[in-house]
């Protein structure tokens, strides 16, 4: 097994993991024209944002079984293929029905993708001999930014048809950059189907629960944070601008740093810091007398659970006996689903009592993922 720092395979997979954040990224500032154009409701709007992830959680399942047949690398660019024109139909949708299902097509091609893709990301790891997988996130958090940054000035200026077309071709040549030189792995059929199906053994289910408890924080800050910066700490709208802001900065900066961090220390040791540094980060954040307390509390909160969901992935993807595919459907499908359910759970909570409790109880989410941090060994490779 060679130990290389850069190789083609891990630039491709490293484009496609910008590609899918690209898009992503670019739909964000397209949702208020979505609703315009529809004349959606605050709660229709709702419904579609829970269609696209329930295209996600219905496709990532399917994407981990065909993974397991034909390999990460057939599996991954159909996916980025079929994804990729799903920006520009969610914009040309003429109906609400037709709506409906184009944003169920671009969650399900998007779960589908991410899994794919991550499975790509754990088969060039072990071929290099290295950790790629925070970087590899890092750049779907790159790509996230890039689109988001450009998309709404595009759309401003041009329109949202424009901006869509923009994105769509800017999106195609990462994809057609990545395309002859991402990984050929070699699947085995025969050997590989008896894998595919649901896992039996907790392992992965319990991976899932890290994931889940992990990415929960994420869309709490995402959604919330904000919110509670502005009605509970009596912050200006620039300033609670800082609370995603600050989060997302320094999570795509210890992702880019933290493989060599996590081939250093070792995945456990990595998982346990990270789940320690999060958890005070988000007790700050919900003692927070001042906004700028909150503030920094996100961004400490940002540097711990920066690398917790990439590890689970990577220690998913390389479990014994088990499909990388299938082990990462499963962790991928649970992690997201914290995503889904959390906002309205969130607010559910926040409506009886406040935003300022329910981030003093994140903790306890991330005190789980600290004590099941054993289970992130499966994503050390064995030395050659």
């Amino acid at each position: 097994m060679r130990q290389e720092f850069f190789t083609r395979e891990r630039l491709a997979v490293s484009l496609l993991f910008l590609m899918n954040g690209f898009v992503i990224g670019s739909w964000a500032p397209k949702v208020p024209d979505f609703a315009r154009n529809l004349d959606l409701s605050e709660s229709e709007l709702g419904l579609m944002i829970l269609v696209l992830g329930l295209g996600s959680l219905t496709c990532m399942p399917l994407a981990g079984a065909q993974i397991a047949r034909f390999g990460s690398r057939t599996v991954t660019l159909a996916c980025a293929v079929v994804f990729l024109p799903t920006l520009l139909l969610l914009t040309l949708a003429p109906s609400i029905p037709l709506a409906g299902l184009a944003i169920f097509l671009f969650g399900g091609f998007m779960g589908a993708m991410d899994v794919s893709m991550n499975a790509n990301a754990v088969e060039t790891e072990r071929q290099m001999g290295r950790s790629i997988m925070s970087s590899c996130h890092a750049f779907w958090s790159l790509g996230g930014l890039i689109g988001a940054s450009i998309g709404g000035p595009l759309l401003a200026t041009y329109g949202s048809t424009v901006q869509s077309l923009v994105a769509t071709v800017l999106a195609g040549v990462m994809l057609l950059a990545a395309w002859p030189i991402t990984l050929r792995d070699q699947p085995h059929p025969d050997a590989e189907h008896r894998k595919a199906r649901l896992p039996m053994t907790p392992l992965p289910w319990l991976l899932g629960i890290v994931a889940l408890f992990c990415m929960v924080p994420e869309g709490a800050v995402l959604d919330w944070g904000a919110l509670y910066m502005r009605d509970e700490l009596m912050g200006s709208v620039a300033t609670s601008s800082y609370a995603y802001a600050g989060f997302s900065l320094t999570m795509a900066l210890m992702r880019f740093a933290g493989d060599i961090v996590r081939d250093r220390l070792g995945a456990v040791t990595t998982t346990r810091i990270c789940a320690v540094i999060a958890m005070a980060g988000t007790a700050l954040a919900g003692f927070a007398v001042e906004p700028w307390m909150a503030v920094i509390g996100f961004a400490v909160m940002g540097i711990g659970i920066s690398n917790l969901v990439p590890i689970a992935f990577s220690a998913a993807g390389n479990l014994p006996g088990m499909a990388s595919g299938v082990g990462l459907s499963v962790v991928s499908s649970m992690g997201y689903a914290g995503i889904l359910v959390a906002p309205s759970l969130i607010g559910f909570v926040a409506q009886h009592s406040s935003l300022a409790l329910v981030f003093r109880c994140l903790p306890l989410l991330l005190l789980v993922a600290l004590l099941l941090s054993g289970l992130a060994r499966h994503a050390d490779r064995p030395q050659s």
